[in-house]
């Protein structure tokens, strides 16, 4: 039962969550849910070599997650507890458990790499609501990756339209040195403002740019044909 046979977490089975809200923006918690820990156990283990069990400890729902090591010929269990849920109390808190426990194992460990993620209001749709300020906004992780020590390196999330809200992307100085001197040289050939380049592709700044982005803005500007004398 070694973590490295644990395979990391795709960008399509990180779910987003909001945070804190305000009138200046909110931030988003990344997790998974109980159907993807279900859906790795399969995978690394097999359906039939793992097993989950709960159980009321001092008025807290446990849940020991179960998994068969064949080399000792013996099952290896790792437990924790859950947390109430505003609804359904018992199978929230039968799934919390599940996952911490799971956590425990070592699927979507990574998740506690993540960066702080905060979206400014610019970048979504916040409104006040009574005392406290909302938003309808969706959002989702289109791509990430990780380094050598299993840690999120890169990430991007957008809304609910594919917007580019939030990214954070570990290129080389050297790499994002030549972004910025291509995009400016461009950008004085054509006579095109930065802004209106950054608002189209939903980024604030040409560092934020990943390299799919970059490349889509540097053809487009190719195709324009420079300002007038």
């Amino acid at each position: 039962m070694e973590q490295e046979q644990i395979r990391l977490l795709k960008a399509e089975e990180i779910e987003c969550r909001v945070g804190m809200i305000s009138e200046k923006g909110l931030s988003l918690l990344l997790y998974k849910d109980a159907r993807v820990d279900m859906k790795i156990l399969d995978e690394v283990y097999g359906s039939s070599n793992w097993q989950r069990k709960h159980e009321v400890i001092g008025g807290n729902l446990y849940c020991t997650v179960s998994i068969w090591d064949e080399k000792k010929q013996q099952w290896i269990a790792k437990m924790d507890v859950g947390t109430k849920s505003n609804t359904e109390k018992e199978k929230g808190e039968a799934s919390d458990s599940f996952k911490r426990a799971c956590f425990s194992i070592g699927i979507g460990r990574e998740l506690y790499t993540a960066p702080f993620i905060w979206i400014s209001a610019e970048k979504i749709d916040i409104h006040k609501k009574a005392d406290r300020y909302v938003t309808y906004d969706k959002f989702k992780v289109s791509s990430l990756s990780y380094n050598e020590n299993r840690e999120i390196k890169d990430i991007s999330i957008v809304n609910q339209n594919g917007k580019i809200v939030y990214q954070l992307k570990s290129t080389s100085e050297k790499n994002t040195n030549e972004h910025i001197d291509g995009i400016n040289q461009e950008l004085r050939r054509t006579g095109i403002a930065l802004d209106t380049v950054l608002r189209r592709y939903g980024v604030s700044s040409i560092e934020e740019m990943d390299e799919n982005t970059y490349k889509k803005a540097m053809n487009s500007l190719k195709r324009t044909k420079p300002k007038a004398a």
